[in-house]
């Protein structure tokens, strides 16, 4: 009998969330990792999925539902594990999380830079949006 490796986030796993954040060069400066992760526990609208082979963490997915949208966040696999369908999983998973919500889309962000995630979210069917995103810090702590 095997188990589902995608499971939600435990406090437990915080060290080697953030490692594999690092790893995956998904932190900036100005993201916290524990504000981040601490703001995704706090509402029944998102989620921090990990993917576990036993208590190793090797895949993270942030998901929420603002009301209007679905936003995927931190999708991150070990790269010693790429290909082996990690990071396909979440994404589903968080899909799944985002329709019982009563999401009718989901977006994300990536990096314009990032090629290999632009080509992977390509083959799972997520198009190119023709929006500008800008953004503006409300809390300068």
């Amino acid at each position: 009998m095997s188990t589902d490796p995608v499971r939600a986030y435990r406090p437990a796993d915080r060290d080697q969330v953030v490692a594999l954040w690092q790893t995956c060069d998904l932190t900036r400066p100005w993201n916290d990792p524990d504000g981040d992760i601490g703001r995704a526990q706090v509402t029944s609208t998102s989620v921090l999925l990990v993917h576990a082979d036993g208590d190793r963490v090797n895949g993270t997915l942030m998901a929420g539902y603002d009301g209007h949208r679905g936003w995927m966040y931190y999708l991150a696999s070990d790269p010693a594990s790429r290909g082996g369908g990690i990071a396909r999983a979440l994404v589903h998973r968080a899909e799944d999380f985002l329709r019982d919500q009563g999401c009718p889309k989901a977006e994300l962000m990536v990096r314009s830079s990032n090629d290999a995630a632009l080509g992977f979210y390509d083959r799972l069917g997520y198009e190119a949006q023709d929006v500008v995103v800008r953004g503006k810090w409300l809390n300068t702590n």
